[in-house]
């Protein structure tokens, strides 16, 4: 199977694809030097491969596409449709389905993926156009001049399938219909010209074919989400307004979304919202590794100035594989970034193409368009507040059911008490979608002298993984309430493995603590400084995102575009499935150490009632190892 690959058996395209110099191909195929051999159509691509070694299997797919540039989302646009295949039904291949599992293989190149995808739309019933615009779809959360219907169709298909994002001109043809369309940036040049005679040339390059000038009819350039469309049946060019116009219209989307979408903001105020707890907070603080320099130096900035705290450059401390301090899971992963031909994404001045706006709950059948499809709550930013999370909890609607699985394990059966707790914890996420629960709500409340918390990465990830591998991920929505992040590099793990939106009630509690002590300003009271915060780790998402070359929320969750360094392959394997991990390094059981590690802090029987100083930023005596202690 390795060595065997079949690139097409249509009945309309011939594809001739090599590893070859393009002054190669005439000499290798000679029918395409033999002048009966006619076609009213051709898509071209050379590859200068810049990312990965040239080798036959990583050719370009050109089934319906090919493709320039890059899918910075593609491990999670690949775990998402791996993970709908539970809920794929359709009368079109009816009992045939599975054979079409996988939809898309792993260890491709990026476009053969997304061709994998737009084959399996296109021939699931849709147009070629109408599937490009559900794979790549234009910005359409920030802007105000949009479409009534245009606004509709996209939010409608959000709550259905998340964007394949980066820069990217794709070109596609089913043999009748050709065309190309720009990803939301228009991060990659595309032009074109018409002549007199009715050629079309479409090309990532201005003047690719010698033309005379006299005989171009029109030429231009095609806009960021834009798409240009020729039809070989009717002999026409069909702009972007006209085909999205006819697609968008087929069906009634946006009354859709009106009757079934439900706003977050829109659900009435809860009844019982939880409240600050004084007497413990210094306890769970402890059991959650919080220290005093985390809540001036990193916290507090950031609601001071709503966004985050500037640090000097670079870091002298050690992995945390190699600290002697119990570290939290999240140190051991480390943000990718995009590389080679990725232009940069300003997230403040290119405000317009990113979006924090993401739906939340079951994902529905890819395969089939009824009006409850985007029946899922929508939310503005991943970032919620203990009364938002309580408005969840609330609903009656049995669409909207929630269950909450508690990320605890029992003190009392040490480190290796963690991955049978894990593996609990699995298996209650799959028995509440049996019993028809639309929300997951992972919560470490309950942090006690018996109960210490699971590493709230650790749970979000098994949770998510184990869902996929069961083909039942897209039946619930995923929502964490833990006590532990505080910082953006947190955020951005719990949402990049899974999580689709996050509760932080720790910090929320531990503002209003400070609020008490006198470490605000004057004027600056708790719940605008819970404001303030929520705003700049939403600050900090977007920078996140537009460093991968990725501008939704929604293309980013799941997506796991990190790196571990000092974590085993078999917790990867298991746990945060597909995550490179060159450098191995400690196990489940020593991660349940340096949590119980942090507990017996709090909760020991002569507990330390001040926090740790920390010294990560700082150096302190007895704080953190640095590099030139």
């Amino acid at each position: 199977r390795e060595y065997f690959y079949i690139p097409s058996l249509s009945s309309s395209t011939i594809v001739y694809k090599g590893l070859l110099l393009p002054h190669q191909i005439p000499q290798y195929y000679q029918d395409l030097t033999d002048s009966s051999v006619t076609s009213g159509l051709a898509l071209v691509h050379s590859r200068f491969s810049t990312n990965t070694f040239p080798t036959w299997p990583l050719a370009h797919p050109y089934r319906y596409i090919c493709h320039n540039g890059e899918i910075n989302t593609l491990k999670g646009n690949v775990n998402w449709m791996r993970a709908r295949q539970g809920r794929l039904n359709t009368e079109l291949f009816g009992e045939d389905m599975q054979k079409l599992f996988p939809i898309v293989y792993e260890n491709q190149s990026d476009s053969a993926c997304l061709d994998n995808a737009l084959e399996f739309l296109v021939l699931g019933g849709r147009s070629l156009p109408h599937a490009m615009m559900m794979l790549i779809p234009e910005p359409w959360v920030a802007n105000p001049q949009m479409d009534l219907d245009r606004r509709g169709f996209y939010e409608y298909h959000a709550a259905m399938q998340e964007p394949w994002d980066g820069p990217a001109a794709v070109c596609f043809t089913d043999g009748k219909l050709i065309g190309a369309t720009l990803d939301r940036n228009g991060l990659r040049p595309c032009r074109y010209q018409v002549t007199t005679d009715g050629l079309v040339v479409l090309a990532s390059e201005a003047g690719v074919l010698p033309m005379d000038p006299q005989r171009i009819r029109q030429k231009g350039r095609l806009m960021p989400g834009r798409m240009f469309l020729v039809d070989t049946v009717q002999g026409r060019i069909i702009d972007d307004e006209e085909v999205k116009a006819d697609i968008v219209r087929r069906k009634p989307y946006r009354s859709w979304v009106a009757q079934y979408r439900i706003s977050l903001d829109e659900l009435p105020d809860p009844i019982n919202v939880p409240q600050p707890d004084h007497p413990t907070i210094r306890q769970r603080q402890q059991a959650f590794g919080y220290t005093v320099e985390e809540l001036k130096m990193v916290i507090t900035p950031m609601v001071v100035e709503g966004q985050e705290a500037i640090s000097s450059m670079g870091t002298d401390t050690p992995l945390a594989v190699l600290s002697d301090r119990p570290q939290l899971l999240f140190k051991y992963f480390k943000q990718l970034f995009a590389q080679v031909t990725n232009p940069p994404i300003d997230p403040i001045r290119e405000e317009l193409v990113m979006s924090l706006t993401t739906s939340i709950g079951p994902k529905p059948n890819l395969m089939d368009e009824h009006p409850e499809s985007c029946r899922r709550i929508r939310v503005k930013q991943p970032i919620l507040t203990n009364a938002d999370l309580q408005k969840i909890r609330e609903i009656n609607d049995p669409n909207f059911k929630s269950k909450t699985l508690k990320m605890l394990f029992r003190v009392a059966e040490g480190p290796e008490g963690l991955g049978a707790a894990v593996d609990d914890l699995c298996r209650q996420a799959s028995q509440a979608i049996r019993e028809g629960y639309k929300f997951l709500i992972l919560s470490d409340r309950g942090v006690n002298a018996d109960y210490a918390p699971i590493p709230s990465l650790l749970g979000v990830a098994a949770v998510h993984h184990h869902l996929v591998r069961e083909c039942t991920r897209t039946e619930v929505g995923l929502t964490v309430e833990t006590g532990e992040p505080r910082d953006v590099h947190h955020f951005a793990c719990l949402i990049g493995f899974g999580a689709g939106t996050v509760n932080p009630y720790l910090v929320f509690e531990s503002l209003v603590d400070l609020e008490r002590d006198g470490y605000f300003p004057e004027g600056l009271d708790a719940p605008t400084a819970e404001g303030k915060f929520i705003k700049a780790i939403n600050k900090g998402l977007l920078k996140i995102f537009s460093k991968m070359g990725i501008s939704t929320v929604q293309s980013y969750c799941g997506a796991q575009i990190f790196e571990a360094i000092g974590l085993n392959h078999e917790l990867i394997d298991r746990y945060f499935t597909g995550t490179p991990s060159r450098i191995e390094g400690i196990s489940i059981r020593e991660i349940g150490e340096e949590t119980l590690r942090r507990h017996r802090v709090a909760y020991e029987p002569a507990p330390i009632r001040q926090l740790d100083f920390g010294g990560e930023i700082h150096y302190r005596i007895q704080g953190e190892h640095h590099n030139w202690n």
